[in-house]
Formats: structure tokens, sequence, C-alpha cells
């Protein structure tokens, strides 16, 4: 059975909520700020997510649907001829954002859905042979390739506060991963 609308409507904003909060404050805020700026009470945030973790665990989760939806259509039909790079860079860009949850939910010992995860490796996958095919990647990229410079880009994005040198570091990176030729 479909939860009410009123109820859908509720956990969308206090996922929004979360999301904003864990990213501008981190994830030791309070669960009373995110109610006050999903404009609910705090029993309606417990209501949908009895914990913390569990939230932080939606979040997360949610961040890794986008992710995903995202790159089941990136590289398609009449894309740029600079898909992967505006791709990568936007992952990187905001993967630093999805790292910090991923430390903090592996700090809790708790892991996304399987399900979740094993959507993302299947699109990312796909994603790859596309970009392989298009001649944007080497062949010589594996899928965990692709996943650890991801990850690099992300704490490198962490670790700069200068988006100039941040550009240059993902850059460097989209360069590797160029066809030599």
């Amino acid at each position: 059975m479909s939860p009410r609308a009123d109820a859908a409507r509720n956990r969308s904003a206090v996922l929004r909520a979360a999301d904003e909060v864990f990213v501008e404050l981190g994830v030791t805020a309070s669960t009373e700020e995110i109610a006050r700026r999903a404009g609910l009470g705090i029993g309606t945030v417990f209501r949908h997510f009895p914990t913390k973790e569990a939230l932080l665990k939606a979040v997360y989760e949610q961040r890794l649907e986008h992710l995903a939806t995202r790159a089941t259509t990136v590289g398609t039909g009449d894309a740029s001829p600079g898909w992967f790079r505006e791709f990568f860079t936007g992952m990187a860009t905001t993967s630093a954002e999805k790292l910090i949850l991923a430390d903090a939910l592996s700090d809790l010992h708790v892991d996304a859905d399987p399900e979740v995860t094993a959507r993302l490796r299947s699109v990312v996958g796909a994603l790859l042979q596309r970009a392989q095919a298009a001649g944007a990647v080497r062949e010589d990229v594996s899928f965990d390739d692709l996943i650890a410079l991801l990850i690099a880009a992300g704490r490198a994005a962490q670790a700069t506060a200068d988006a100039s040198t941040r550009a240059r570091l993902i850059d460097v990176i989209l360069d590797g991963l160029e066809p030599r030729g």
C-alpha cells in the first residue's frame, strides 16, 4: 500500500532538509534543525526515520539513486562531445558531500541497501562502456579504476576550498583517463 500523499510529501521534505543540513552543518547536526528546515515537527521526522542513522542512510541512498538515474541517461542520444568530462566533473564536485555521509555511515557500521549499490554499479558500468565506445575513456580503465578515481577526485574536492585548484585536480584525473594517442 502506498503512503498517503501528505506522508510522502513530509518524507520528501525531511530528506531534502536533512541533505541540506548535513552538507551545511555536518552529520552531527541536530534532528531538530532538520525538522525546522523541513517545516515539520520533530515527531514527524522520527515517524519516518526512527533514528538519526536511519535518516543518514536514507539521505545517502537517495544521493546514490540520483547518481544512478543521471548515469543511465548521460552519454546517450545527442550527447555533447564533452559529456563524460561534464559527468565526471559533476560527480567529483558533489561526491565530496556524499563521501561525508558514507564516512559517517561507515563509522556507524551501517551499509547502504545492496539493491541500491548493485543498481549503481550496473549503470556506472554501462556508462563506462559508453564512454570507452565513444573514445572518451581509455580501453584499459576498469570499473574499479573509475570508482577509485571518482573517490579520489571527491577526496581532492573535500581537501581544497579553492574552486580553481579543485577544477585543475579534476582535469588532471580526466586527462589521465583519456585515450593515449
